[in-house]
């Protein structure tokens, strides 16, 4: 029995492995594979049965992830970033959750004859939406930026608001369910025990970290291990408290003043990624295909009041004097995909409201199955044509990711930021991040190739990426990784100068995307020009004005890097030699040693610093409103 259980949860480990790589392979939410593997493997084959083969094992190991997956979700609420968000955003994780919640209820109570308790409860599990199945659609439809926004930072931040609110609901009912008890006293001892004890150990776990307490290597390790004991703790202190408290500790340590928990949230979402997996297929190979069935035409109905009553009324009630157009708002009213969280906390509380005997709990699990495979299938089917169709899908983005924020980065996303370009600086430097923030240039300090990034880097009006990053290692990385996002095309990268056996060790394919800005031209050079003085200047090129004659005027010394043309960001690299029209105008870096020379009388230059006003005839707009398509130098 032991050997089985060791190859199931093997098995397991493979499986969630391999569903991941389709869904990023296909560019489809994860939990369609993962949904399908489950299914198939255990109502469908039978080969796998999570309570045969675990047995009571199995509530232990549920209990378990769903308190690391609340935990790591409530350490992204950070309520100084959901007013950052937008108006929209702070209305839809608060009153469009008290309606859609309400909406729900009320649908459940009628259509399915829930009792109010349990219609609340299941009201309260299927209000999150999730990062993990809006990230992937937004990516295959492309709205809008601020569409695309709202609809991120709604999925990030109402994972633990709804998650909390589920725990709430759940401990009256289970409270209230024990006739031995006053349930007013009952569920004051769980609310103190939960949030007090929450609060006490996010604000110690805190001190540790701020005070540097712990080394490095054990900073991880001893969250998680903390954390467990917080929830195991909790349960001892008073029953069914330990999801509180951990979403509460949680939410503690992401407002605590001082506390950086960027490497623990990067290793508890890699954690989460895995037992996700593992749990939504254990969660599906448990799910009663008769069950599922006999929902019949109630079950539909309740799908479509979701789908069509629940969020376009959360949508326009909370767009009220916000500037969204209406094309928006019916755009953000069909998209809410439901995700796995929702499938996890409901099949946890499922089997605990099942062991006190409460009437209808047995009937939760397979209805959120089928709110979640509604949504996820039927939204991510038609999203991108009812986008079109409103005329709310972003045009080309002529955007840059720049991976990379020392000071020759900082200087030319400035410039292109006067243009009226899109530009995103990422690096894991702090202190390069920290002089880009004082120079009012969008950020992102981390790897922008890493989970976290994919769910909290906002790309929006993004369309190419270039690496010009010291880091020798981690280019490649990024590179490859945004390779498959944007196309090889659309990737460029500093040649960092390594020596011919290191190079030899890299692919063709990443060898020649190391050809930014032109042959020669590396990452040591542009920094020593940089601190030698150089700036970097935007010149308009005219029939009296030439590329030819301003590369004479200058000695042959400028490094052309981007120019624009007719509201298209073009990026110069050795792959292609540009072709330079009169109309165009080139940002150009310029040595200190060359800046001096003055131009010729008849030559008409207009030149600009990156400190001064730049005035100019082409209009970039953003990538929101701009008619033109996506265009790179090839």
């Amino acid at each position: 029995m032991l050997e089985q259980i060791t190859a199931m949860l093997a098995l397991l480990g493979v499986l969630s492995l391999f569903c991941q790589w389709i869904g990023w392979k296909l560019r489809l939410p994860a939990i369609l594979p993962l949904l399908l593997c489950g299914l198939l493997l255990g109502p469908g084959l039978g080969f796998l049965q999570p309570d045969v083969i675990f047995g009571d094992l199995l509530f232990p190991i549920i209990s378990l992830g769903v308190a690391v997956i609340l935990f790591e979700g409530a350490l992204t609420l950070n309520f100084k970033e959901i007013q950052e968000h937008g108006v929209m955003v702070t209305r839809l994780v608060t009153l469009g959750t008290v309606i859609t919640w309400a909406c729900i209820a009320v649908g459940t109570f009628y259509l399915l004859n829930f009792e109010w308790s349990m219609a609340l409860l299941f009201g309260a599990l299927v209000v999150v939406t999730g990062p993990t199945v809006i990230v992937p659609m937004l990516r295959s439809v492309r709205p809008k930026t601020e569409l695309a926004s709202i609809l991120r930072w709604e999925g990030i931040v109402i994972d633990p608001i709804g998650a909390l609110l589920a725990v709430l609901v759940f401990e009256y009912i289970a409270v209230a369910a024990d006739p031995t008890t006053h349930v007013l006293h009952a569920l004051s001892a769980m609310l103190a025990i939960g949030l007090g004890f929450g609060a006490i150990s996010g604000y110690l776990v805190g001190l540790v970290l701020r005070n540097n307490l712990l080394p490095h290597y054990l900073r991880n390790t001893a969250v998680l291990t903390l954390m467990l004991a917080v929830f195991v703790g909790s349960n001892l202190l008073q029953e069914e408290a330990g999801l509180l408290s951990v979403t509460v500790m949680g939410i503690w340590l992401a407002n605590m003043k001082g506390v950086d928990i960027a490497d623990i949230l990067e290793f508890k979402e890699t954690l989460t990624v895995l037992l996700i997996s593992a749990l939504f297929i254990l969660l599906a190979a448990r799910l009663n295909a008769d069950a599922l069935l006999s929902l019949g035409w109630e079950g539909l109905a309740l799908l479509a009041v979701v789908m069509l009553v629940a969020r376009p009324l959360s949508i326009w009630c909370c767009g009220v004097g916000t500037s969204l157009s209406k094309g928006d708002k019916w755009f953000l009213s069909w998209v809410a995909p439901r995700g796995i969280v929702a499938a996890a906390v409901s099949s946890l509380f499922a089997i605990k409201l099942e062991a006190i005997g409460i009437k209808g709990a047995e009937m939760i699990v397979p209805l959120v199955f089928l709110i979640i495979i509604g949504t996820v299938v039927i939204q991510s089917l038609t999203a991108g044509r009812w986008a079109k169709i409103l005329g709310v899908t972003a045009d080309s983005s002529q955007g840059l990711l720049i991976f990379g924020a020392s000071s020759f980065p900082r200087a030319l996303a400035k410039t292109l930021q006067s243009k009226g370009v899109t530009v995103l600086l990422a690096d894991n430097n702090w202190d390069n991040i920290r002089l880009a923030r004082m120079d009012n240039i969008p950020v992102y300090f981390g790897n922008p190739a890493s989970e976290h990034a994919e769910n909290h880097m906002n790309m929006a009006g993004i369309g190419r990426v270039l690496v010009m990053s010291p880091y020798r290692q981690l280019n490649p990385l990024v590179s490859f990784y945004f390779q498959d996002v944007f196309g090889g095309e659309k990737v460029f990268g500093l040649n960092n100068g390594e020596a011919s056996s290191a190079r030899h060790q890299l692919s063709e394919s990443y060898l020649k995307r190391l050809c930014l800005f032109g042959e020669g031209v590396s990452y040591s050079k542009l920094a020593s020009l940089m601190a030698k003085g150089a700036s970097i200047k935007s010149t308009r090129l005219t029939d009296s004005f030439n590329y030819s004659m301003f590369m004479e005027q200058y000695a042959q010394s400028a490094i052309p890097l981007i120019y624009l043309q007719d509201g298209k960001v073009r990026v110069i690299s050795a792959a292609a030699e540009p072709e330079l029209p009169s109309g165009v105008e080139l940002i150009s870096l310029i040595p200190a040693d060359v800046q001096k020379l003055e131009p010729s009388s008849d030559a008409p230059v207009t030149e600009t610093a990156v400190t001064e006003t730049i005035t100019t005839e082409i209009k970039i707009t953003d990538a929101n409103t701009t008619k033109s398509k996506d265009s790179v130098s090839d």
